[in-house]
């Protein structure tokens, strides 16, 4: 079964793709910027970005029935790769748990405004009984 979860951003329908896709227990949630998706506006501040970004997948996940604690796999996208270590401690607060594996990259984003991009794979195993 595959279904679609769509957040409602303009870059979702612009380039055609969704913020996550459901796979039987598999989600992959797409490379999620700092936009606030409901305003389309985007802090100038790393940081804030991260922690938006964080919302924004924490929404996704909620939408597939899942959380931080199911994320296997995470993606991190910064364009400057010194913006990333003050990013840590927001990241650490909502991956330090789950401790998925976890690939750093620096690469240029859609967006100039945007300063980190952050994609996660979550597995939702289905419970026993």
């Amino acid at each position: 079964m595959r279904r679609l979860i769509r957040s409602g951003s303009s870059f979702e329908s612009e380039i055609g793709y969704s913020r996550a896709v459901v796979c039987g227990d598999w989600i992959f949630v797409s490379g999620t910027s700092g936009f606030d998706y409901r305003t389309m506006e985007i802090s100038d501040d790393v940081v804030e970005q991260a922690e938006q970004c964080i919302k924004n997948i924490e929404w996704a996940l909620a939408q597939a029935g899942s959380s931080f604690s199911d994320i296997v796999r995470v993606h991190y996208i910064v364009p400057d790769r010194d913006d990333f270590e003050p990013c840590w401690p927001v990241l650490r607060r909502f991956f330090g748990d789950a401790r998925p594996a976890a690939t750093m990259l620096s690469a240029g984003l859609a967006d100039r405004r945007m300063k980190i991009e952050i994609e996660v794979t979550a597995f939702k195993a289905k419970s026993a009984g």
